[in-house]
């Protein structure tokens, strides 16, 4: 999650807090009304919590995908370079090989 939506996230815990301390504070109403706004303030903020944690997962998960994607074609090309390189010393050996088959008959016939 980055710090702007730790930062929403915060602020609207933080909001909702101070908001009921005072909100019990100064409140107009009776024992039993005050607390069922509380309670039904308490149900809206957690379900907000849990709507905003949602979406931060759905975003971590498409962030995680898609540097999974970028990563394996990353690494695909590396493993390609690599293949190239390795069939280039290969043709480089085989023929160093037969030069040396080359050089080594010719010593032994004379």
């Amino acid at each position: 999650m980055d710090s702007n939506k730790k930062n929403v996230l915060l602020a609207l815990v933080a909001g909702t807090a101070i908001g009921g301390i005072l909100g019990i504070l100064y409140a107009p109403d009776s024992g039993l009304k005050t607390r069922q706004n509380i309670k039904s303030k308490t149900l809206e903020t957690s379900h907000e919590i849990a709507e905003k944690l949602r979406h931060a997962k759905e975003d971590l998960a498409t962030a995680a995908q898609s540097k999974k994607l970028e990563f394996e074609k990353k690494l695909d090309v590396v493993i390609t370079k690599a293949s190239l390189k390795a069939d280039d010393l290969i043709v480089d050996l085989e023929q160093k090989l037969e030069a040396l088959r080359k050089q080594n008959a010719r010593l032994q016939k004379s």
